[in-house]
């Protein structure tokens, strides 16, 4: 990550925490507590285009082992200058299976990061009701 990336991150998550009431009261349960959310950051290795990037998934296969089965796509998108991001919903049980086929499809095309992830738009909500 570069370090303007780095310091507009930090400051995103500094204002959101600075707009957030801390409380455990206020703090709702995780809407699944079967499942995790995991965010994964697909970087794009620059040393190749988007038809070479899309020849070696196609090589590796990605699109037909990604994402495995029981695991789903929350959201997917495209930041530019870094690559695609992807949230995924899962059983902890699949996170192994997941970074495997991450590895096996993607490795090459991108570099790759894994962040485990939660939604704070229900504690914001919460935290607005409180005022």
């Amino acid at each position: 990550m570069s370090t303007l990336t780095r310091s507009i991150f930090f400051a995103f998550a500094a204002f959101l925490a600075s707009t957030m009431v801390y409380s455990q009261d206020l703090v709702p349960p995780l809407p699944d507590s079967e499942n995790i959310l995991l965010t994964v950051f697909l970087k794009h290795d620059q040393s190749m285009n988007n038809d070479q990037r899309r020849e070696l998934l196609t090589t590796t296969r990605f699109g037909e082992m990604f994402p495995p089965e029981g695991v789903e796509i929350v959201d997917h998108y495209v930041m530019m200058g870094i690559g695609q991001v992807i949230v995924l919903r899962l059983p902890p049980a699949l996170l192994r299976r997941t970074n495997v086929a991450i590895e096996r499809g993607a490795w090459g095309a991108y570099q790759t990061e894994f962040y485990i992830t939660y939604d704070l738009a229900e504690a914001r909500a919460a935290a607005a009701r409180a005022k």
